[in-house]
């Protein structure tokens, strides 16, 4: 015990001591205010069948081979000709309801005996109901007569129990809107939705679809509630989307083109996923920008920059050689595209895509100030020509949007050295760091940033994680994370990759958020990134706190950060120790005035392997309680934990 406060006493007063320099006054760096953000990808069904709240899987009858092998026009519906109904189905391309929405179903009813003859689709793993909600039903319908089609629409559970159920009353030879809201009796994980003509004719069906009426934010082709509020509880400062690979697509046909994903979504171009599936574009940019101004983060976009992935086609296999680049006499259009989507999002209502903005409801600008160009993209020359058109064409019409550059996949190597060297000759303000690596090099790289030259190009680390979801990896993040905070003068953005993935169809891991239709599991590094989230900084201090050791981070080495949020004058301690003996840190609080006794300590531990999964959900949590900080005083950093302690201030 007396070795204990011998050691704890001479932790104070080396907090006591520290530099004279680094106690007066209240200055510190300043860093970046955006530091600590999200990166969305629609991967592991992160959009349809996540996200995105549509409960009704390929609701417009456009999947296809080419999507993911064996699927066709009417994969996840099942066709229904129940009791003695007579007719036929088939899959139609002739009249369809938009040309960028080409197939549609008709229903030949030739006797509706008894029960009718219809589809039934069951969802994304079946559609999950819950007793005492509302949900929205819609579809677009016409006939191939005079006569009215009466369309039976129901819920039901999987032993086929009706739960809910309307009559809607199609006619007219034209397109038409049709939409019923449907109140189910009872809950079912996995219900399914049943449409029957009941009536002897023909009628065609599109855009088949099912909505929580609770939708995040309760917007109309909304988000799902809360897989949206478990990414809104990171607080994040910025949102990065569509994607990284996504955005450049697997070939040129497959890049990722905005304007497409606009407007209403039965006009919408969907199109194959490079991760093997669908994406409706359902969950399209205008859904993207609402979702930033909901959580209040900054909208980052990022667009292909004239090339596609390298790893097109498989062409990984022979060392990404499958770069394939929109021709010189096309750039200008495509430069233009990416002048329009700046448009879209910053213009006034009155310029020709503010009034695309407008129309969709929201003629106030979404504030845009990030755009990236690329991503982890191969330094040919005819990439490096590309991005350069780009670039120079949106400095010079909007030279207030900052845009981000990119360097390759990795820490380090020729598409990171000779993309560091291009962005510096351009002046390119930000580059977008990839790297996925193992706990182990988290903790050894503490010190990457701190020699970066502070006169060029900064950082925006785009793509990170370690390779696992154990609190260990989790705390290897966060260790890191410190030294992002400490070099957030070079470091601007930051964001863990991938966001989300769905159980059962994961094509990536680790990843942020697990979830399912009816669970969603944040990860012990989900919580890593919240309390970094919700205790960003715009000021960094160094020599606050006296540990117990100075060497180079290791797996047992303590390291911290100090912050402060100037909008609320509250200091903020992160002290992270990723090994399995606890130890006493030193804390000298006296440079910073107007500073109360009352702060909070938030503290994220367990075993060094714990993991949260659906099957152990809560296994890792942080915990919070009311902490009294003095202007020198002790923690003792619990073994494989971090700790987060937020000292009132005063403004």
């Amino acid at each position: 015990m007396s070795t204990l406060r011998s050691c704890v006493a001479a932790l104070l007063l080396a907090a006591a001591a520290l530099p004279a320099k680094a106690q007066q006054g209240s200055a510190g760096k300043r860093i970046s205010p955006d530091l600590f953000g999200i990166f969305f990808e629609d991967i592991n069904y992160a959009a349809d069948g996540g996200l995105y709240a549509e409960l009704v899987q390929n609701r417009s009858f456009e999947y296809n081979p080419s999507d993911h092998g064996g699927w066709h026009p009417l994969t996840s519906w099942d066709y229904l000709h129940e009791g003695y109904a007579m007719g036929s189905i088939s899959v139609e391309s002739a009249a369809p309801l938009h040309a960028n929405n080409p197939h549609y179903v008709q229903l030949r009813v030739e006797s509706p005996f008894q029960k009718g003859l219809g589809l039934r689709n069951a969802g994304f793993d079946g559609i999950p109901l819950k007793a005492g909600e509302k949900y929205d039903f819609s579809l677009f319908a016409r006939t191939k007569s005079g006569a009215a089609m009466p369309l039976l629409v129901q819920l039901r559970d999987a032993k086929g129990a009706v739960l809910a159920e309307t009559t809607l009353s199609a006619q007219g030879a034209g397109w038409q809107p049709y939409r019923a809201t449907l109140a189910p009796t009872a809950a079912a994980p996995d219900a399914s939705l049943v449409v029957l003509a009941i009536a002897k004719g023909v009628v065609d069906l599109d855009m088949v679809s099912l909505f929580p009426q609770k939708t995040f934010h309760n917007h109309p082709n909304g988000l799902r509630a809360d897989l949206a509020q478990v990414v809104a509880d990171l607080q994040p400062k910025f949102v990065r989307f569509p994607g990284g690979c996504l955005a450049h697509g697997d070939g040129l046909d497959n890049l990722y083109d905005w304007k497409k994903t606009i407007g209403p979504v039965e006009q919408r171009v969907a199109q194959r996923n490079i991760w093997n599936y669908h994406q409706t574009a359902g969950l399209g940019y205008f859904e993207y920008f609402q979702f930033c101004e909901d959580v209040e983060a900054k909208p980052l976009p990022v667009v292909a920059a004239g090339v596609s992935c390298q790893n097109s086609g498989g062409s990984w296999k022979i060392g990404g050689t499958g770069q394939q680049c929109v021709p010189l006499a096309d750039m200008a259009a495509y430069t233009q595209d990416v002048l329009d989507l700046i448009e879209y999002a910053n213009g006034p209502a009155t310029s020709a895509w503010g009034a695309r903005r407008a129309a969709a409801g929201h003629p106030a600008p979404f504030n845009l100030q990030y755009i990236g160009i690329g991503n982890e993209d191969k330094q040919t020359p005819e990439f490096r020509e590309r991005f350069r058109l780009i670039y120079e064409a949106v400095r010079a019409k909007y030279p207030n949007i900052e845009v981000i550059g990119t360097v390759g996949p990795s820490p380090k190597g020729e598409d990171y050295d000779q993309g560091w060297a291009f962005a510096n000759q351009l002046r390119v303000p930000l580059v977008d760091e990839h790297y996925y690596e193992k706990p182990q090099w988290f903790l050894a790289n503490n010190q990457r940033y701190d020699g970066y030259d502070r006169q060029k190009s900064k950082v925006y680390l785009g793509e990170y994680a370690s390779w696992g979801n154990t609190l260990f990896n989790a705390l290897a993040e966060a260790a890191y994370m410190t030294s992002l905070e400490r070099n957030g003068d070079v470091v601007r953005l930051a964001s863990y990759a991938p966001l989300l993935a769905k159980e059962n169809h994961t094509q990536w891991n680790p990843d942020l958020i697990y979830f399912n239709n009816s669970t969603v599991v944040p990860t012990a590094n989900y919580y890593v990134q919240q309390l970094f989230g919700q205790n960003q900084g715009d000021e960094y201090f160094g020599g606050v706190t006296a540990l117990t050791s100075n060497v180079a981070p290791t797996d047992s080495a303590v390291v911290s950060s100090c912050v402060r949020d100037a909008k609320t004058g509250d200091v903020i301690l992160k002290l992270v120790n990723p090994g399995g003996k606890g130890q006493v840190v030193g804390v000298n609080l006296a440079r910073f005035k107007g500073l109360t006794t009352n702060a909070s300590l938030s503290v994220l531990t367990s075993a060094r392997n714990a993991s949260n999964t659906f099957a152990t959900p809560r296994m890792v949590l942080p915990s919070v309680s009311p902490f009294k900080a003095g202007k020198t005083f002790a923690y003792t950093v619990a073994p494989y934990s971090l700790a987060v302690i937020r000292v009132k201030g005063k403004r």
